[in-house]
């Protein structure tokens, strides 16, 4: 049975190089770089974020879908066929369907049937590119105002284009181009930012005027564009234009009373980076990686994006999504489970250049 949710007025956190800190680190790595030392927790280096109202394809999976552990067990039927298809790294990653070298482009340069992963090459959504009636959706009223939220995992100024399909959709189908109104309805730049970054409370927010004369299933298609870089943000958000008020119905998911399970777990961790040796063009670093949270985790993952033409050669205690400047560890077979308050270590090398101190990758629970 679908579980309809009243989704809250007020909406509710970016990798690239260098990354944001939250203020508190900010002024621990002013002192940090002198011991060699970098804290990783919940914020990636690079701009990353995702709608969170009306919320996208792969935000609305990763909070429907989280247990109270932090593992991504899926009982939607279109997340479930999501993580079928590309696993449960994007669903840790929901924040990051990007295109490094995009530009703001859009139309002629990502592929029709996959504006919804953004064609993305760090990480794969192509799951969220499936046709399905049962992704999550939000109800919506055409041509009333509504205040947009978009995740700011880590602050940068650029720019917002909210598209809208041209007719209602069948859901079945991937979304093309020919799909969308050629202009946005909305587009903001800089909007205010507000709650700390790397975390779900970290947003921005601003008034938008939905489209008029609209009815039926439809897809609101975003577009973040930064404007210090050419890093540039795609997104699917499903929506019903049937006098709703920001509610959200997510298929699949039991209904009845109760504390709301989609609320964020209490599952955390946190990465301390030591860099124990260098030498000309490289350098061996130890991460331990703690559980800060209240619950035991049983798996993990520490991500990071390195300076231009750096790569990761090796990796031990740990498996390693990934070898150039963007890098994910993975818990290895054996030290995935920690309890609350427990701790392990992996190690890498890196080559191609010196440890950047000042680098702020994350730490999920996986």
């Amino acid at each position: 049975m679908a579980r309809r949710l009243l989704a809250p007025a007020r909406p509710p956190h970016p990798p690239g190089s260098p990354r944001a800190r939250r203020s508190v680190l900010l002024v621990l790595l002013s002192v940090l770089p002198a011991l060699g030392l970098v804290f990783f927790s919940g914020g990636n280096a690079s701009a990353h974020g995702a709608p969170m109202a009306p919320g996208s394809r792969t935000y609305l999976c990763w909070k429907y879908s989280l247990s109270s552990t932090g593992e991504v067990k899926p009982t939607n039927p279109a997340c479930k066929a999501a993580f079928n298809k590309s696993g449960a790294t994007p669903f840790y990653n929901w924040f990051a369907v990007l295109r490094s070298d995009g530009a703001g482009r859009t139309k002629g340069f990502i592929p029709d049937g996959k504006l919804c992963s953004g064609a993305a090459t760090v990480y794969d959504f192509s799951g969220f590119d499936l046709g399905s009636s049962d992704w999550p959706v939000t109800h919506l009223t055409s041509g009333k105002s509504m205040q947009f939220s978009y995740n700011a995992w880590a602050a940068h100024p650029g720019s917002f284009r909210s598209y809208v399909t041209k007719n209602p959709i069948d859901p079945t189908k991937p979304l093309t181009w020919n799909d969308l109104e050629d202009q946005p309805f909305d587009t903001v730049t800089n909007p205010p930012q507000s709650g700390p970054v790397g975390t779900v409370d970290g947003k921005y927010t601003w008034n938008a005027t939905l489209p008029s004369g609209k009815s039926g299933r439809h897809i609101i298609y975003t577009v973040w564009t930064r404007s210090d870089s050419q890093e540039t943000f795609y997104s699917c958000s499903d929506v019903v234009f049937d006098g709703g008020n920001g509610e959200v119905t997510v298929p699949g998911a039991s209904s009845g009373g109760g504390s709301d399970p989609t609320d964020p777990p209490t599952s955390k961790c946190t990465a301390t980076q030591k860099t124990t040796s260098t030498w000309n063009g490289g350098y061996q670093a130890e991460v331990t990686v703690a559980n800060t949270g209240a619950t035991p985790i049983s798996s993990w993952m520490v991500d990071w994006t390195l300076p231009s033409g750096q790569r990761v050669d090796s990796v031990w205690n740990g498996k390693l999504a990934g070898g150039s400047t963007a890098a994910s560890v993975t818990n290895a077979d054996w030290n995935g489970s920690l309890a609350a308050g427990a701790s392990t270590t992996f190690g890498y090398v890196a080559s191609g250049g010196s440890p950047d101190t000042a680098a702020a990758p994350i730490c999920m629970v996986h």
